[in-house]
């Protein structure tokens, strides 16, 4: 694959993992988006978020109609338990964030979670690499990030920025494949 051409990050109806389920976000989600990026505890790594719902929905509206990133309410036994989000396409290199998980979602839901990540932005888009920041204060997110391999590159006063290659993906995938053994179903 020539390392200059873009991968173009494409929105799906539905990805289903082991236990949990991706759905594309819409604009009904909005007070759940809402919910959980204003509250206190989620909120302190993350950019700031107004509390007015309609200004989400016209997010979520415009985001339904352009094309450079996907969204995705994190489900489990059919209940909404959290957000992802993939964005900033760079050649290879796919950025993901936006990464939400309820205080009372299952045990396994980061590293499922991560997982179908991965194999949706490897296996089904083509990418080969993954770039993000997480804020220095949120030591839980970081670690979890470099104990799956992430190498961190710089720094700001606030966050941390990460690489992490194809090797290190598959290695983490493979050593972690209990988490979702059958990969993953996408459903356009």
């Amino acid at each position: 694959m020539n390392k200059s051409a873009q991968i173009s990050l494409i929105k799906t109806k539905k990805i289903v993992g082991k236990t949990l389920v991706f759905r594309d976000a819409t604009v009904t989600d909005a007070e759940y988006i809402i919910s959980l990026r204003t509250d206190n505890k989620k909120s302190r790594y993350l950019s700031k978020t107004s509390h007015e719902i309609d200004r989400q929905r016209i997010w979520l509206d415009k985001y339904t109609n352009n094309d450079d990133q996907v969204y995705f309410i994190i489900e489990h036994l059919s209940k909404p338990i959290g957000t992802v989000r993939l964005y900033d396409a760079i050649g290879n290199s796919f950025c993901w964030g936006s990464w939400i998980l309820q205080d009372d979602s299952p045990l396994h839901a980061a590293i499922e979670s991560a997982l179908m990540v991965y194999s949706y932005a490897i296996d089904h888009l083509g990418f080969s690499a993954s770039h993000f920041d997480v804020r220095k204060e949120n030591e839980k997110v970081w670690r979890f990030h470099e104990r799956f391999g992430a190498r961190r590159i710089s720094e700001t006063e606030l966050d941390y920025f990460y690489t992490l290659d194809i090797q290190s993906i598959i290695a983490s995938c493979s050593r972690y494949s209990k988490f979702l053994p059958d990969g993953i179903v996408v459903s356009r």
